[in-house]
């Protein structure tokens, strides 16, 4: 289900996706995927409305996605042998995601 969320860094009002909850000692947390944005942020739980009537109905302008068939890969040393061997990665590495930001732009 879609929720509106104030998000505080953009300072306004979004469409959002709640990906995840949990308590605090001042309330609930929420994380949130902004549909219209393309990011995640983390809303208080008083910062998150019902949408309603039509603006459900507007599709979002952000997709999540992955790339069909790649997996991430990284540089594994072994300073015992003195060896470097690119192997596979639980996730992608900051640097392999802003060299594909840089190949998107």
């Amino acid at each position: 289900q879609v929720y509106v969320v104030f998000s505080e860094e953009l300072k306004c009002w979004c469409r959002a996706l709640v990906e995840s909850v949990w308590c605090q000692a001042d309330g609930y947390q929420l994380r949130c995927f902004l549909v219209d944005y393309a990011k995640y942020c983390c809303v208080a739980s008083e910062n998150i409305r019902v949408l309603a009537g039509a603006f459900a109905e507007i599709p979002y302008r952000a997709k999540k996605c992955r790339l069909h068939c790649t997996k991430p890969l990284t540089l594994h040393i072994d300073y015992c042998e003195n060896t470097a061997k690119i192997g596979p990665a639980k996730r992608w590495d900051t640097a392999a995601i802003q060299h594909f930001r840089k190949l998107l732009d």
